[in-house]
């Protein structure tokens, strides 16, 4: 097992313990139930339909092999070695030199990559990133990013009941419950669910970086993608939705300031992937 697959377990231990400790502070209510159970619902729509609904949303269409037979080919090559399916090709139409993979499993799997990144990296390099997207794919992190966003769903849940129990609930009732600790639970339980959830999708970066080196049996060539991949996103704007962001190889939004970005970014630094997959901590 990897350092990052065991963070992994360790990350969605903690969301899971976060979970049962916020649900131990309070008592349940039908009307915030009801919204919990739209809201998972919602969550279980997203994964069943990830492929579609984020091909939609990236206004992407489906690849020509006559046109682009290099696409076609590199992906033949890489899934035969991942022994998966060949997932559907698209290409979206964002400068931004970027790429994306989606898919509840690798029978329902798409990877899409920008009219951007075609322009700027050549095919080794697009070779290195292809890798990476089908790794994400082969790893089930769309599986593993859609539980983890049920849990931080049903935190933030909680949350919200803690903070009306603290409210309408006066001082300790009969069970003992101190209205300020439950402030306290509604105030921090949702960040923490938040950081949680940044730190494993960072996670899974690096792992999908790791599987698609040791595929191709090198890191060079995504590294050099990276580089020119994050220089590309600072540059070039890209309207993306900001819980799509996480699903692409960079992220989208770079150029945007936002404040306390490090505390929830979605994406390791690319110096950090770019120094892994350098070191060939990969092949370890």
């Amino acid at each position: 097992m990897s350092k990052n697959t065991f963070k992994t377990f360790v990350l969605l231990a903690g969301l899971t313990g976060l979970l049962v400790t916020v649900g131990g502070a309070i008592k349940g209510g039908v009307g915030a139930t009801v919204m919990l159970l739209v809201s998972l619902a919602m969550v279980a729509g997203s994964y069943w339909f990830s492929d579609k609904l984020a091909i939609k949303a990236a206004r992407a269409v489906p690849a020509s092999e006559a046109e682009m037979p290099e696409y076609f080919a590199i992906m033949r090559d890489l899934t035969q070695r991942a022994g998966m399916p060949m997932p559907k090709l698209y290409v979206t139409p964002d400068l931004q030199p970027n790429a994306f993979a989606t898919g509840r499993n690798p029978d329902h799997a798409a990877v899409a990559v920008t009219r951007g990144i075609l322009e700027i990296c050549d095919w080794d390099e697009l070779r290195g990133v292809l890798a990476h997207e089908i790794s994400h794919i082969g790893n089930r992190d769309i599986l593993i990013g859609s539980v983890a966003a049920a849990i931080a769903t049903a935190v933030t849940y909680l949350a919200y009941m803690a903070q009306w129990a603290a409210m309408f609930g006066g001082g300790r009732d009969r069970d003992g419950q101190n209205p300020v600790a439950l402030i306290a639970t509604a105030l921090l339980a949702p960040l923490a669910a938040g950081l949680l959830q940044a730190a494993l999708s960072r996670s899974r970066e690096f792992e999908a970086d790791r599987t698609g080196a040791r595929m191709i049996g090198t890191g060079e060539p995504l590294a050099r993608a990276l580089v020119k991949l994050e220089r590309g996103a600072r540059a070039i704007p890209m309207d993306v939705q900001p819980a799509q962001a996480q699903a692409y190889i960079v992220n989208p939004l770079t150029g945007r300031r936002v404040q306390f970005a490090n505390l929830f970014r979605t994406h390791p630094s690319t110096e950090d992937r770019v120094a892994r997959l350098r070191s060939a901590e990969w092949a370890a």
